[in-house]
């Protein structure tokens, strides 16, 4: 498999998902759009990983390279080319579809619950995974479901939290950081700020330790998830 990996920070590499692609003998295509790295021509692969970042889908105008982007992913995935899209690249995902994309009432920080919908238990991908998942979320933003895309996944907070749309797959949390990654954001001034508003600074460390504590269940979670959508969606 050649697989293109849309990424929007250094430190928002795809962590378990890249581990299973590798394991898995794939050629990864990393495009470091934030640094200004060029898009490259989607048909050329197999397959998208598109991962998260501290921006908006929607600030084209300060960053004019999320058009080409948002216009790469929708060409892809209406040509049917697998895509696994998570936090932005959930958000990217909708945008490209037509979707609204906008700020939620508060932010989601935390590590919190998602529950899937009756839809998921059909799933080729969720459809063996528990009723209720702990996720580690970090957003801002939330968006509208595409037309004729399947919701599979909620949180008391953000009704939209994981959705099919053919052979794309987009979900709003995090399932494939490590402790290392999770040190690495408390250190980006965007996801400190959004943090410190949420949770408040005092409670920052706890946070980070319990990510610590909980990430190989997240983990050996996601990755089960992304095995699935390799050996079912994607082949």
């Amino acid at each position: 498999m050649k697989a293109l990996v849309l990424q929007h920070i250094a430190c928002e590499p795809p962590g378990v998902f890249e581990d299973v692609l590798r394991e898995r003998g794939a050629d990864l295509h990393r495009v470091e759009l934030d640094e200004g790295d060029p898009l490259p021509d989607w048909r050329e692969f197999d397959a998208i990983v598109a991962m998260g970042g501290p921006m908006s889908a929607n600030d084209d105008a300060a960053l004019p390279w999320l058009s080409g982007e948002k216009q790469l992913i929708s060409d892809a995935v209406r040509a049917g080319v697998p895509y696994w899209g998570v936090c932005l690249g959930v958000q990217l995902l909708a945008a490209s579809l037509g979707a609204r994309v906008y700020p939620g009432p508060e932010p989601e920080v935390g590590l919190l619950p998602v529950s899937l919908t009756g839809e998921a238990r059909s799933d080729p991908v969720f459809g063996e995974a528990p009723h209720e998942l702990v996720t580690l979320q970090w957003h801002g933003d939330t968006f509208d479901l595409p037309e004729g895309a399947v919701l599979l996944a909620s949180s008391p907070a953000y009704r939209n939290q994981a959705f099919r749309f053919e052979r794309a797959y987009g979900v709003q949390f995090h399932l494939e950081v490590s402790p290392e990654m999770a040190r690495e954001w408390a250190v980006v001034p965007e996801y400190v700020s959004s943090l410190e508003r949420t949770l408040g600074a005092e409670e920052a460390p706890a946070f980070l330790a319990a990510i610590e504590t909980r990430a190989g269940e997240m983990r050996t979670l996601g990755r089960a998830l992304f095995e699935r959508w390799l050996d079912r969606v994607a082949i």
